[in-house]
């Protein structure tokens, strides 16, 4: 086996936690901003019209592993609603941003996240891998959190157009920090997304459980890791630092 590299990390979930988040409030931000820009509409109706976009393009993304942001879906809920507007229109930008305010917000890094990061960064190049579908989220999680300045690449499927597992994500990311997937250990919290796709692409695997997936998770998707963690400084032992 080669001498390992990188050590690549997913974001949420496995950095970062969400706490005491309001999908239902921001859905609510979001129709409020869309009024204040000049979009005339009931609030029964654009909920039911984004439900039903969000849905498809959430079927798109998953079937296809092609990453499609907000815009998207909230302009052809709008167009639904006989409201002529596009993805591209600056008013539909202002109000995805609106939406995911509280988000950015409920972001806390977890348990020892910065001091790993900080104990890795003089000795492996550092990657971060997020499935996401506004990037200056991720962006201004990792500003919020403090850890922007450990990381030689950050790709966001928002930015990119391919989401995990695609392995077009893990070869771009290991192209971007010249190392060969045996060069590289992968640490995630998603079974499938995370694990296998890791190892898909030849890395050795660092299996954490967060908030969104358990070991019974990890059991259920056949999967199995290189290791197993609970605690993020475990990731240090591993890599015998």
């Amino acid at each position: 086996m080669k001498t390992l590299k990188a050590v690549i990390f997913d974001f949420i979930g496995t950095l970062a936690s969400v706490e005491d988040y309001s999908y239902a409030n921001s859905e609510k931000k979001l129709y409020k901003c869309l009024q204040d820009v000049g979009f005339i509409m009931d609030y029964k109706g654009f909920v039911g019209a984004y439900e039903k976009a969000h849905n498809k393009y959430r079927t798109i993304r998953l079937q296809k592993l092609v990453e499609v942001t907000n815009a998207v879906w909230i302009s052809e809920a709008l167009n639904q609603l006989n409201q002529r507007v596009t993805p591209r229109d600056e008013r539909i930008c202002a109000s995805v941003t609106m939406f995911f305010e509280d988000y950015v917000k409920s972001l806390k890094a977890r348990k020892n996240a910065g001091k790993v990061l900080e104990q890795l960064k003089p000795h492996y190049a550092l990657g971060l891998v997020s499935n996401f579908t506004y990037a200056p989220v991720i962006h201004a999680g990792l500003r919020k959190l403090g850890l922007s300045e450990y990381f030689n690449s950050v790709l966001i499927s928002h930015d990119f157009g391919w989401r995990k597992p695609s392995s077009n994500v893990f070869q771009e990311t290991l192209r971007r920090l010249n190392v060969d997937g045996d060069e590289a250990a992968y640490v995630g919290d998603s079974p499938v997304e995370d694990i296998r796709g890791a190892q898909d692409a030849g890395m050795k695997t660092i299996f954490i459980p967060s908030q969104f997936y358990s070991e019974t998770d990890l059991e259920k998707a056949g999967v199995h890791p290189d290791t197993k963690i609970s605690d993020l400084r475990e990731i240090l032992k591993f890599l015998a630092l």
